[in-house]
């Protein structure tokens, strides 16, 4: 995580807004990042993340407990929060 993303507040964040208890929403945000680090950069250093495959990526994990619709909402607001904060966008 950037020095930016103060990950104390980004969890209370998404744990307000989505409901979810923070340890739940620590385990997602660390598969998105395995996810994400196993991902493979374009030729522009851009990594393009499908937000379905990483929603089921989480998901199939041993130790996520949590649906579908629970995941992709707390990456949703996990995307609103990193758009709000100016460190990260859609790519077209």
């Amino acid at each position: 995580m950037s020095d930016k993303l103060n990950e104390q507040e980004l969890v209370t964040v998404l744990s307000a807004k989505t409901k979810v208890d923070p340890k739940l929403i620590r385990l997602v945000l660390k598969h998105e990042q395995t996810f994400i680090n196993n991902a493979k950069a374009n030729a522009k250093g851009e990594v393009d993340i499908d937000n379905d495959d990483l929603v089921d990526y989480v998901v199939a994990q041993r130790d996520v407990k949590l649906d579908e619709i629970t995941v992709e909402t707390i990456l949703d607001a996990e995307m609103d929060y990193l758009m709000d904060k100016g460190l990260a966008g859609y790519i077209d």
